[in-house]
């Protein structure tokens, strides 16, 4: 197993993911992509296993799911909720050998990359080599990750930009993955790719709890772990932190990040 730390990992993180985690978007989602019933489908990066449960419910009686995460606790979670027929989870490193998961109709790849900025296109060379000649991968990821705000008081903006830039180069993370997905397909010679762009994290006037609690998770974890300074902050993070909330609070500001969707179909080998 790899040594690389998980950007948001924390005691909550299974909350996050729970509370986070719609089916109404995620169905447009793969549907769109063109997962159908009867589909052996591999969900990357599953978490707490309620994302692979919806996947389950569209590939329906006849379909399986495999849950995939290098995360002991979060498959051991999704094992007692969401373990059902049709549905397998799996404890393991998407750094080691994956010859043993088997082959796919359907790989599934929504907001995992963006951790892995190093290895992402040999990351989905890896998931390739899992999909069935025909069979379709989706990834799905946001692109200006976190950088899209109007209304923050000057030193917040550049604290958070300087926070962005410290995980690219500590913690592997990407703020422009979204961008990349139609690359990573085209150069594996994918046919019949597809892109679709949205918004995410659309916030204007009043901001919804559980909205709330994801955005301030992610200031209190990945901010915190950043390894920035905060020198706009005689206070340091914990003034940076009350700022933030502050701002989020704020029904006259507007932010959102560009959500990125591709998908396309494997050649014929």
């Amino acid at each position: 197993m790899t040594d690389k730390k998980y950007l948001m990992e924390n005691a909550d993180e299974i909350r996050r993911l729970e509370m986070k985690t719609g089916f109404s978007a995620l169905k447009n989602q793969a549907v769109w992509a063109g997962l159908k019933p009867g589909m052996r489908v591999l969900d990357i990066g599953c978490g707490s296993g309620k994302t692979t449960r919806f996947l389950k419910t569209l590939s329906g009686e006849k379909g399986s799911v495999l849950g995939l995460d290098r995360s002991g606790e979060r498959i051991e979670y999704a094992q007692k909720k969401y373990r059902n027929t049709g549905i397998q989870f799996v404890c393991k490193d998407v750094y080691n050998d994956l010859g043993d998961l088997g082959y796919f109709d359907f790989i599934w790849a929504r907001f995992f990359l963006e951790y892995h900025k190093a290895k992402s296109a040999d990351l989905v060379e890896t998931f390739s080599r899992l999909l069935l000649p025909g069979g379709i991968m989706c990834l799905i990821d946001l692109d200006h990750n976190s950088l899209n705000h109007y209304g923050l008081p000057s030193r917040l903006f550049r604290a958070v930009n300087g926070c962005v830039r410290s995980l690219e180069e500590r913690a592997d993370f990407d703020p422009y993955i979204g961008r990349k997905l139609y690359s990573f397909l085209y150069d594996l010679h994918y046919r019949d790719i597809n892109v679709h762009v949205g918004a995410h994290h659309l916030l204007f006037g009043e901001i919804h709890d559980t909205v709330e609690f994801n955005l301030i998770t992610k200031v209190t974890v990945a901010g915190r772990d950043s390894g920035y300074s905060f020198e706009e902050y005689p206070g340091g993070y914990d003034e940076f932190y009350h700022e933030c909330r502050k701002y989020l609070a704020d029904p006259r500001r507007f932010t959102y990040s560009p959500l990125i969707s591709c998908r396309g179909v494997k050649p014929s080998e």
